[in-house]
């Protein structure tokens, strides 16, 4: 059975992505913890992130360093917030967000039901300043 993750990757499901390559995409957290909230998830499924092949796990961090890069650029937040736990869904993802302070890092502060603007206004900032980065190959129009 496939995971949320696997449908949103497949168009069955909507993401608001921002990152797309042979291995991984990026997209917004639908309960994110702040504006910006990505996740980074590798197009196979792996349930637990020990279980990715070496090259797959380097490639995903090397994505949510981008990821984060382009956070930092559009929020300029404290710190930019990376972390995997792997509860919700069984498939392997990197979250990536802006923060300000230790709180932002309880998923229990998760906005609920986020404003559907505000989350397109965070997707399209991430892509233009991915773009501007250098990585407009990977970024996908809308």
């Amino acid at each position: 059975m496939s995971t949320v993750f696997t449908r949103i990757i497949a168009g069955e499901i909507p993401g608001r992505f921002v990152w797309q390559d042979e291995r991984a995409v990026a997209f917004l957290s639908i309960d994110p913890l702040a504006q910006g909230h990505t996740l980074v998830v590798p197009r196979e499924e792996y349930d637990h992130w020990i279980d990715l092949p070496e090259d797959l796990a380097a490639h995903l961090m090397l994505v949510a360093q981008r990821i984060g890069k382009a956070v930092d650029a559009v929020w300029r937040p404290a710190r930019v917030g990376q972390m995997i736990q792997g509860f919700e869904v069984p498939h392997t993802h990197v979250h990536v967000w802006p923060a300000d302070s230790i709180e932002q890092f309880q998923f229990a502060n998760a906005l609920r039901d986020p404003d559907p603007a505000w989350m397109d206004e965070a997707a399209e900032r991430i892509r233009a300043a991915l773009t501007d980065a250098g990585h407009g190959a990977h970024v996908p129009q809308g």
